[in-house]
């Protein structure tokens, strides 16, 4: 029986990979370099995945100030967040989970002090009794660690929770941690392989957690 349910942060309740892979790109071109969505789609849903300024400084032939850099991004990055709302759905299948009494936890590969910020900001601080984040293990997505801490904090066993997921890294880790997993990807996810995963929506808007339970129930045979 489903008991919990483990939400991603980044691109499943805040739009925020959309947005840093925007800044990404434009302060590439500073530089006339372009940056693929099949190379940058490497940073997603975990963290060094992938050294986009060791590639920025492959392919410009220019040395860049990393620290300058990062701040510039950051700053930028950080001032279009704060004034994005939360995606369509996620206050649903949040209402859902708690009319359902299901536990609800938060498994992120970013820093603590980013989702909870933005939770108390969007309103949403209340619904979860579990949040755990880089700060929190050696390996963050696609290591498992995080989905085994999450369930391991909500007092769950890995099959009576799904992961909700909207990128390979992070569908991984929640498969490989034994959890049921569905994904929605994004406009930076949307060409990821998710043959793994057991079930993919357009949007949390199309979840109905009372379907999901009953599909994800053992059928008990009687004979």
């Amino acid at each position: 029986m489903i008991k919990a349910i483990v939400f991603d942060f980044d691109g499943v309740i805040l739009d925020s990979e959309r947005i840093m892979y925007q800044v990404m790109q434009q302060m590439f071109k500073k530089y006339h370099v372009d940056l693929p969505l099949s190379v940058w789609s490497q940073a997603i849903g975990t963290q060094h995945g992938f050294d986009s300024l060791g590639y920025l400084e492959e392919k410009s032939g220019v040395h860049i100030d990393r620290e300058a850099f990062q701040k510039e991004r950051y700053e930028e990055f950080n001032r279009r967040v704060d004034e994005e709302e939360v995606l369509p759905g996620v206050k649903s299948v949040l209402r859902q989970a708690r009319d359902l009494d299901l536990k609800i936890g938060l498994a992120t590969s970013s820093r603590g002090e980013w989702p909870r910020r933005h939770l108390k900001r969007l309103g949403l601080s209340d619904y979860f009794t579990s949040i755990k984040s880089w700060d929190d293990v050696q390996r963050v997505k696609p290591d498992p660690a995080l989905y085994i801490k999450s369930i391991e904090s909500l007092g769950v066993e890995p099959k009576e929770a799904i992961a909700i997921e909207d990128s390979f890294n992070g569908s991984l880790a929640a498969k490989k941690a034994g959890l049921y997993c569905i994904v929605v990807p994004n406009a930076v996810t949307k060409q990821m392989p998710f043959g793994h995963v057991d079930g993919c929506f357009k949007s949390l808007q199309d979840v109905s957690l009372e379907k999901l339970i009953h599909y994800f129930t053992p059928k008990v045979n009687k004979f």
